[in-house]
């Protein structure tokens, strides 16, 4: 996986796994930011409001560095840290996973809790569609318009996504390219004459 996309999913997935009369229900879902991993854990507590535990672990970001899991009373490290391995394991982000537990009256030991929740994670993962996304950036450049015909070659030659345009006497585009290929547009940019580079940002968008 290059430095400039990474791994996530299309859409909520759903598991299933059963271990002496436990069953686990799981669910790997798309998510970016830690107020939606909020937002879904509370709709699947209220969902599940008669289940024993709602374990979860989460991850988010192009570079994989914001991260948590959570127990919800199960003994430690036998429910998130499994979960959150599973993630790992599959260089996933942008994605919430939590499962669902309903006690069947026999203990399952912290072995076989940290099977279960890391067999149900799986479940989840392997039912869900893996799609790679690009890092991409954002490059607004300002020029006059005698100087259109030269910035037009290079939006040629490089294949940005226009974004915006404008052209009068001063002229303004906004365009999206691949990170990893940015440094090289700005570079040419930068050499027509009376071009300025004014606002650069990340966006996130699906590979071809």
């Amino acid at each position: 996986m290059a430095g400039d996309s990474y791994k996530t999913i299309l859409q909520t997935a759903s598991g299933y796994y059963t271990e002496k009369r436990s069953r686990f229900l799981s669910y790997a879902i798309p998510v970016q930011t830690v107020e939606e991993v909020k937002a879904e854990l509370e709709k699947y507590r209220k969902r599940y409001y008669d289940a024993r535990h709602l374990c979860w672990a989460y991850m988010l970001g192009s570079d994989r560095t914001v991260f948590r899991a959570n127990d919800d009373g199960e003994p430690s490290s036998t429910a998130g840290k499994p979960i959150l391995g599973q993630i790992n394991s599959n260089a996933l982000t942008d994605i919430l996973i939590l499962v669902v537990r309903y006690f069947g009256g026999i203990e399952l030991g912290t072995s076989g809790l940290i099977t279960a929740y890391r067999a149900a994670a799986a479940e989840a993962i392997a039912s869900a569609e893996i799609i790679e996304r690009t890092v991409d950036e954002e490059i607004t450049v300002t020029f006059e318009y005698p100087h259109l015909n030269s910035v037009m070659r290079i939006v040629k030659e490089d294949s940005p996504v226009v974004v915006s345009q404008r052209f009068d006497m001063d002229c303004r585009m906004t365009l999206r390219i691949r990170k990893g290929e940015a440094g090289r547009l700005k570079e040419k940019l930068q050499k027509v004459e009376t071009a300025r580079l004014i606002l650069e940002k990340e966006k996130f968008g699906d590979m071809l």
